[in-house]
């Protein structure tokens, strides 16, 4: 019998089973599917800079701690797994997606008041930083400590170092139920059968909102699809993280880049639309023109894990003694990945949290 069950085998419950094996907890990790091909794997594995002496609110203090986590965590995987994730600090510019002035110098002043390197340019200096950018570009925000990670090989690195580690891994296995006695799981249900452990986690993103409503628990946790173009050029025009909204451009080394991402409420349905794929080359075009001539190499889309106000549910499930969530992370589930997995496997092995979750939203 393991010591604690995962149900869900995306980033966030492989990085758990990770961070309890390498602690010597015996794990087991469920999933409906494949691992780490939902979110995930559809995910571009941006990584926003934070300041963990400087963060206030829960979202910036989770950001922080797990940006100072990051090298190191790629870093042993890459050591235990043998796969390199190309972890790397590519910096960032941050542009207004209304080309607004005051807009953009207040994100430079948030920036700024978390204590992170953010330097408001000028459209002179952006040239000068960015010469393949639309010259009709105003100020930008340049983010010099941006990182990005290749978010596939990352969970391949993360398969490989749990399977080292001994963790069991069962893909293509959907929880049916929950079985209880008083305020205690004792076993979750399976179409083939029934597992008992010690203790249990819900993380399985998307579809997180169902599976705890089989254990009598109520979060609100909806599918937010988005989808990504996926372009190869050469040279690369840009070898920076650009954000202006909710878009984004993330340059990999092997001449690829990722245009992205819709937020769609279309429920479960993962599938791509002509609208959203011309949309997302238009938004491409226009910021760099030159990529007229790049090739389209593939599109895709995943669903997100969508909570009501962006921040994921944290902590040990009401009115259960052993039964813990890890979801509703939306955009961020790759970048709060490690100190999601510090966090939990401090509560499950009855460690003293590194951040005081009282401040976060934790299952109601």
């Amino acid at each position: 019998m393991p010591d604690i069950v995962l149900i869900g085998g995306g980033v966030i419950g492989l990085s758990i089973a990770y961070e309890l094996a390498n602690r010597g907890a015996s794990v087991r990790v469920l999933d409906q599917g494949p691992f780490g091909q939902e979110s995930s794997w559809a995910g571009a594995g941006m990584i926003t800079p934070g300041n963990p002496l400087v963060a206030k609110s829960p979202e910036t203090r989770l950001r922080a701690e797990s940006f100072i986590l990051w090298p190191d965590w790629a870093a042993r995987l890459r050591e235990e797994s043998g796969i390199e994730t190309d972890f790397s600090r590519c910096g960032g510019i941050e542009l207004s997606p209304e080309r607004s002035a005051s807009d953009i110098a207040a994100v430079a002043a948030k920036f700024q008041s978390e204590g992170v390197r953010a330097e408001l340019i000028g459209s002179h200096e952006l040239r000068e930083l960015e010469p393949h950018l639309n010259p009709e570009l105003g100020d930008a925000v340049y983010l010099p400590d941006y990182c990005q990670v290749r978010n596939p090989r990352l969970l391949k690195a993360l398969l490989a170092a749990c399977a080292a580690r001994g963790v069991e891994l069962s893909p293509g296995l959907p929880v049916i139920g929950f079985d209880r006695g008083g305020q205690r799981v004792t076993s979750v249900r399976t179409p083939t059968e029934t597992i008992a452990a010690g203790q249990f986690v819900v993380c399985s993103g998307a579809w997180s909102q169902s599976v705890l409503a089989q254990a009598g628990c109520s979060i609100r946790v909806e599918p937010v699809r988005g989808q990504i173009v996926l372009l190869e050029v050469l040279p690369l025009p840009t070898h920076r993280i650009l954000e202006v909204g909710s878009r984004y451009f993330v340059p990999r080394a092997d001449g690829r880049l990722l245009i992205g991402s819709t937020e769609e409420h279309v429920g479960f349905e993962k599938r791509n639309t002509a609208g959203a794929v011309a949309e997302l080359i238009r938004f491409g075009n226009d910021l760099i023109p030159s990529l007229k001539t790049a090739r389209f190499e593939r599109c895709w889309s995943g669903l997100r894990p969508g909570s009501p106000t962006g921040l994921p549910y944290l902590g040990r499930v009401p009115n259960s003694d052993n039964l813990f969530v890890a979801a509703g992370h939306f955009r961020a589930g790759l970048m709060l990945s490690p100190i999601t997995a510090v966090l939990l496997r401090q509560l499950l092995l009855g460690e003293t949290p590194d951040l005081a979750l009282s401040g976060m939203m934790l299952a109601q």
